[in-house]
């Protein structure tokens, strides 16, 4: 079976040497036991590839599970994975198999690993260590046979340095390790993507499939596209529902691209199990806005400085510009050359910012924009919601 006989049995899309790699090193490990690591921006298709694997392996036909650790509660997640004893804890009414134990013999596919506790990782290194395991409530080991494929879209090296990762757990589950490309490394395979989603999708609602002319497929190409392909499928459905030309031009096809999105701001990978690197990403947005005022605010003052050569010399009147918080900044138009460039200086030292105050703002925001849905509120911010949760707490936000 070669690369393009995956592609096709996987419904895997793209011409990328980047994704043809991570499709090839999926083949040969897959008759292994090794485990393996994916890791790749959210929304790339990482969820594809231990079905690749399991498929292509010895395990075929013993239990393929998916697991998604993000979200599962940090309170049940070791009887979610190695299962518990009848009255080990509130609740338990009933002896539980635990996903280790159900899976013996197969594929567990382990997403968002990196949310996973830190008591849950030395469980999981020890499986992976002996193929051992005890149930919550228990005293009694027990085997499994299980492979374990595990993704993250969190920077793994980062996690460990803050200590919120395991450093043996990374190194054990990054056996072999495969990096799937975001869309913006693959800029070649995205009106192929386009054209597939518009053609399932006019399949899906009976109508003719949406097609775009030069400036629009340019226009599409050149993309942020921070949600990756997950995003450009959204986008292609909604466009494919909602306009009523079936020819999409540059103009049309803009009003469904956020401009946010196009931020060349370095993309970072989403935030380990408590959020901080989610909190990065959300602090690299509010910088990036207080960049912007204080740039508007230079050229106003620059703007307003270089006005002072149409004013008469003797002139007592003095200009005022409101700023930010409605305080007024007064220029006189008698102050020497150098004097204006200090008062410069000086409103640019004085200005102030507090990131906290910013944060609180838009999640502040979020939550009324969403009626008070924390899931919806997390994800338009770009954060777990046990991280929002948190935040929620810290700056009394609860009603």
């Amino acid at each position: 079976m070669n690369i393009q006989d995956i592609k096709n049995r996987f419904a895997i899309i793209g011409n990328s040497p980047l994704l043809e790699r991570a499709i090839d090193i999926a083949m040969q490990v897959a008759p292994t036991d090794l485990s393996v690591l994916i890791t790749g921006e959210s929304g790339t298709g990482k969820e594809n590839f231990p079905q690749i694997i399991h498929q292509l392996s010895a395990r075929k036909h013993g239990p393929y599970i998916a697991v998604n650790c993000g979200a599962i509660p940090e309170g049940t997640i070791d009887s979610e994975l190695f299962g518990h004893e009848k009255g080990s804890f509130t609740g338990a009414n009933e002896m539980r198999k635990g996903y280790f134990e159900v899976a013996d013999g197969g594929t567990i596919f382990m997403d968002e690993v990196a949310e996973m506790p830190h008591a849950t990782q030395a469980r999981l290194l020890r499986v992976l260590e002996s193929g051992e395991f005890i149930k919550v409530g228990s005293s009694k080991v027990q085997k499994t046979n299980v492979r374990v494929v595990a993704a993250t879209n969190v920077n793994l090296s980062d996690a460990i340095s803050k200590g919120k990762f395991r450093e043996d757990l990374y190194y054990r589950l990054n056996t072999v390790p495969i990096i799937i490309p975001s869309l913006r490394e693959r800029k070649d395979d995205i009106p192929l993507l386009f054209r597939k989603f518009s053609v399932d999708f006019a399949s899906k609602y009976r109508m003719p499939s949406i097609k775009l002319n030069a400036d629009a497929e340019k226009l599409l190409t050149n993309y942020y596209w921070q949600g990756n392909v997950r995003q450009l499928k959204n986008t292609t459905e909604q466009i494919s529902i909602i306009e009523k030309s079936r020819d999409i031009n540059a103009e049309t096809l803009q009003k469904y691209l956020p401009e946010n999105a196009g931020s060349k701001l370095p993309m970072l990978f989403k935030g380990e199990n408590d959020g901080e690197l989610s909190e990065r990403e959300l602090l690299y947005k509010v910088l990036f806005d207080m960049r912007k005022d204080v740039g508007d605010l230079k050229r106003i003052v620059f703007g307003i400085l270089q006005g002072r050569n149409d004013l008469h010399e003797e002139s007592t009147l003095h200009s005022s510009v409101p700023l930010k918080g409605n305080e007024p900044v007064i220029i006189s138009p008698q102050k020497s050359e150098t004097e204006r460039t200090e008062i410069q200086t000086h409103e640019e030292v004085q200005e102030t910012f507090s990131i906290e105050d910013k944060e609180i703002e838009l999640i502040k925001k979020a939550l009324q924009k969403y009626k008070g849905r924390r899931n919806k509120a997390a994800k338009e911010l770009g954060i777990s919601e046990r991280t929002l949760y948190r935040k929620i707490t810290k700056y009394g936000l609860e009603d």
